[in-house]
């Protein structure tokens, strides 16, 4: 376990709900319990905060510092064993800003718990420490030894809702002449914290490939690729980096290729050859802090749309129409909008239909015998595109990106763009519908799609 990088993702209600509890108006130190559930990548554990365990009378005190009674441990854990979640131990510096030091007696109190926390849970206890500025650090203590824990910090803490803010641990920052144009605009701090997400692209054409290139140089300096396809003929007039020496090789090689020689400080690419419901590729894809879903077929809509609410993972989706009537070109339309916790779902965006999913999850979109009987103006089968409107989608996903880290915009909401009339509407992001399947698995990530 030690070897496994860990992240640590925070629901935004639940995260209020911690931070109004742990932050008191006296300025004393407080503390409390969490609920987390693990999920497991590649390289990657996330333990995703899903509730509070907050004390009752009698549970804490409150001295200065704080300290908690055994109770309100037993109580915790069998909370947490009910759930079948892990325990998050919770405390605060109202006088720390950033990501907090752990002083002796911080590790003492979370060391003394966790062989009992790891025996009631099965798994290890995670301790978070919450400074005045929001800001997050957090660690869990491994096994190594009979009565022998060690603390591994995380490699980030999210808060995920209408933003993805996030908490990084102090790292020496090297100054790049390249991108003085861009730190111009965001600040070197924040294009930093860009730099040190692992962010995922699935869908490699002619979308995927601008938006490789845009991450490549902004900065980013982690990313997984996955897409199944290898370049044709008809792919070149719109996929970035794409020439006639590619044929026959996979998109996501060629485009590892150009991000690794455009980057202007390095980036470290995962390439993998699959569909995103392969199940490496999706574990591939649980490593990861946001995704661009840059496909246009609906199960694999359905896949990221899944990934977004049961491992609380934030994904870009776009989506592009191009128009003929009578052999004439009538006008494009295209949309971007984020979903995951604490926003509106694919689905509930009409950006896929679950039934057209599961006739493309079955291969009946990929059947010539059934799809010459299809509508030839069907979106399903319609492959009308052109590369300055595929620019023009990614521009968009990458702006919404940076705008839900960076900001300063928060309630994004879905961008369409017409170009016949060269207008850009909004629509307000007020959550999933009743009774919606994916605001209800929503950190759940006991919920698993069916893969390959």
């Amino acid at each position: 376990m030690p070897d496994r990088e860990l992240s640590v993702a925070l629901l935004e209600p639940v995260e209020r709900a911690l931070y109004d509890h742990l932050m008191r108006p006296d300025a004393q130190e407080d503390l409390t319990f969490g609920l987390y559930r693990l999920a497991g990548g590649t390289a990657r554990d996330t333990a995703i905060v899903v509730d509070s365990v907050l004390p009752i009378d009698g549970e804490r005190y409150v001295h200065g510092n704080a300290s908690f009674t055994g109770a309100y441990v037993e109580r915790a854990l069998g909370t947490a064993r009910a759930r079948e979640c892990g325990l998050v131990f919770l405390h605060s510096h109202p006088l720390g800003t950033g990501w907090q030091r752990m002083s002796e007696d911080d590790e003492i109190a979370e060391r003394r718990i966790a062989a009992g926390v790891l025996a009631a849970t099965g798994l290890p206890i995670v301790g978070m420490t919450l400074a005045r500025d929001e800001h997050y650090s957090a660690r869990r203590w491994n096994r190594i030894a009979p009565r022998t824990y060690t603390r591994q910090d995380a490699v980030n803490v999210r808060v995920i809702g209408k933003r993805l803010r996030v908490s990084l641990p102090p790292a020496r920052e090297i100054a790049f002449e390249a991108f003085d144009r861009t730190d111009s605009v965001w600040g070197s701090a924040e294009r930093a914290k860009l730099s040190r997400l692992r962010v995922a692209i699935v869908g490699l054409g002619s979308v995927g490939s601008q938006v490789a290139e845009i991450l490549a140089r902004i900065g980013v300096r982690q990313v997984v690729l996955i897409d199944h396809d290898r370049v044709k003929v008809i792919n070149l007039d719109r996929t970035l980096n794409a020439t006639t020496s590619d044929e026959g090789a996979y998109k996501v090689d060629v485009a590892a290729c150009a991000m690794r020689a455009h980057s202007p400080c390095g980036v470290n690419v995962n390439a993998i050859p699959a569909r995103c419901d392969d199940a490496v590729a999706y574990r591939a894809l649980l490593d990861c802090d946001f995704t661009f879903c840059c496909v246009d077929r609906p199960w694999g809509q359905r896949i990221l749309n899944h990934l977004a609410y049961a491992n609380a993972i934030p994904v870009s989706n776009g989506g592009l129409l191009a128009r003929r009537r009578k052999g004439r070109f009538i006008g494009a339309d295209w949309h971007v909008h984020v979903v995951g916790p604490g926003r509106r779902c694919m689905q509930c965006w009409n950006a896929f239909d679950p039934g057209d999913a599961a006739l493309d999850r079955d291969g009946f979109l990929d059947d010539p015998s059934y799809v010459k009987n299809m509508n030839p103006d069907s979106p399903l089968i319609a492959h009308a595109n052109a590369i300055p409107y595929a620019m023009s989608v990614a521009s968009m996903q990458v702006m919404q990106f940076i705008a839900i880290v960076v900001g300063p915009i928060n309630d994004l909401g879905d961008w369409n763009f017409h170009a016949a009339t060269g207008t850009c509407d909004t629509s307000g992001d007020s959550g999933c519908e009743d009774e919606c399947l994916y605001a209800d698995i929503t950190g759940d990530v006991r919920s698993f799609p069916p893969l390959r």
